[in-house]
């Protein structure tokens, strides 16, 4: 019995630090709107939506590249956030969810403080398979 009082507390910790670290997150303010040139947001995604291939290394990319300020999930609450002024962002949100996917190319590519330029770091091919994979995020 004291066992499992000592993990419900546990769980319950974990619970209550997870609910705040998802809350302050999306406390801060969204930043200036960013809008993408139109040809940029019409592109197409060359990589089928649910590949597996892609989204494995998507999530591999995402892990490298993306966590330390998205977060694990996408919830805008990775250990850098809190450094940043304004969110990070939630990918799982409707919102974020309805840009297309030459969007979320675009940004990840172009970048705009605080979020960096990926285009000398990236291929466009991974770029894409980060796309990928941030779909599957989506509620």
């Amino acid at each position: 019995m004291k066992n499992m009082k000592k993990i419900l507390f546990g769980l319950a910790i974990l619970a209550a630090f997870t609910f705040t670290q998802t809350t302050n997150a999306q406390a801060k303010p969204k930043g200036k709107e960013w809008k993408t040139p139109a040809a940029d947001a019409s592109k197409k995604n060359p990589l089928k939506a649910g590949d597996a291939n892609a989204i494995s290394e998507g999530k591999a990319l995402w892990g490298t590249n993306c966590k330390s300020c998205h977060g694990v999930k996408g919830l805008g609450d990775g250990t850098k956030a809190e450094k940043i002024d304004i969110s990070c962002g939630d990918f799982s949100s409707k919102e974020f969810q309805s840009t297309t996917d030459g969007e979320m190319f675009y940004k990840t590519k172009i970048g705009r403080k605080p979020m960096p330029s990926y285009k000398e770091k990236l291929s466009d091919t991974e770029i894409w398979q980060l796309v990928v994979y941030m779909r599957t995020m989506k509620k």
